[in-house]
């Protein structure tokens, strides 16, 4: 089973379609599905469900994507590893970063690693923790921050734990309290994240727990726009407490969110049992001895 097949099932699923998969593979659509063709001829079952809108995997598929997500991580690891034994390289640096809070806690951080690693070159991916959990399964980083809980097959150093703020209009029936729990806000609209933020899965996973499933009146990856659809009265969103603190915006009242368990615990995730370089190894001591207040 060729590994550039796999990579071409996997970008499928990843991408939604063949011919997205075929864009990010510098490759036509046609190619993409003789490649994911040639695994199920070779495995004798389909591996997904061309009937529907999306790409869908199979039974069979999720188990072969699985095994795939493990190979071609283990592929970059091979040759991460090979080339440092060669002396090719003076040191690289894959970090992927979200985009909230990630300026506050790690700019200086890359000022210290700058300083005393000038020769280490440092490649920034910035997504949501969701998708940078995807990214760094594939190997194609080093290290993501993602918000806590993360899955059994990572392993993680706690950065910082923040309460999360509920935002809500000030002329919302909970702006003079000071304290809201989720159950409170089960009748009001919520304004989350876009798709791949991690911190929607920690609201929705709360709302479910309570035996409701929320009522989703916008999504942004824009902190300000979030904002301001608040105070024009959308629905509450949330903030960790590191951002609420920096944010002016009259009309808008910022109450704690008192929910055990229901915390944002950005962390320093990686592949559990993954071989990390040199320059991995020294990001990830520079943060075990850091403080991020």
């Amino acid at each position: 089973m060729e590994l550039k097949n796999l990579r071409a099932f996997v970008e499928v699923i990843r991408q939604n379609g063949f011919t997205a998969a075929g864009k990010v593979l510098c490759a036509t659509q046609s190619t993409v599905s003789k490649a994911v063709r040639q695994i199920e001829d070779e495995i004798g079952a389909p591996l997904l469900d061309r009937g529907a809108l999306k790409p869908r995997l199979t039974a069979v598929g999720e188990a072969v994507y699985a095994r795939a997500l493990r190979m071609l991580a283990e592929r970059e690891d091979l040759l991460a590893e090979i080339a440092e034994l060669r002396g090719l390289k003076r040191g690289v640096l894959r970090l992927g970063l979200p985009p909230v809070g990630s300026g506050i806690l790690f700019a200086p951080l890359f000022t210290r690693f700058r300083k005393i690693y000038p020769g280490i070159d440092i490649r920034l991916i910035e997504h949501g923790s969701a998708r940078l959990e995807e990214i760094l399964r594939l190997g194609e980083i080093d290290f993501a921050a993602s918000l806590l809980p993360v899955d059994e097959d990572f392993e993680w150093h706690e950065i910082r734990r923040d309460p999360l703020m509920t935002l809500v209009a000030a002329d919302s029936p909970l702006a003079a309290r000071k304290t809201v729990s989720i159950d409170d806000l089960r009748d009001i609209p919520l304004i989350l994240f876009e798709s791949g933020f991690a911190q929607n899965r920690v609201i929705i996973n709360a709302c479910h727990s309570k035996g409701f499933e929320p009522v989703v009146a916008a999504r942004s990856s824009q902190i300000d726009f979030i904002v301001e659809l608040v105070a024009a009265g959308m629905g509450a969103a949330f903030l960790p407490r590191l951002l609420d603190r920096r944010r002016t915006r009259v009309g808008v009242v910022s109450l704690v969110l008192d929910e055990p368990g229901v915390d944002w615990r950005l962390a320093l995730v990686w592949r559990e049992g993954a071989y990390l370089s040199d320059a991995a190894r020294a990001w990830q001591a520079l943060v075990r001895e850091s403080r991020f207040d």
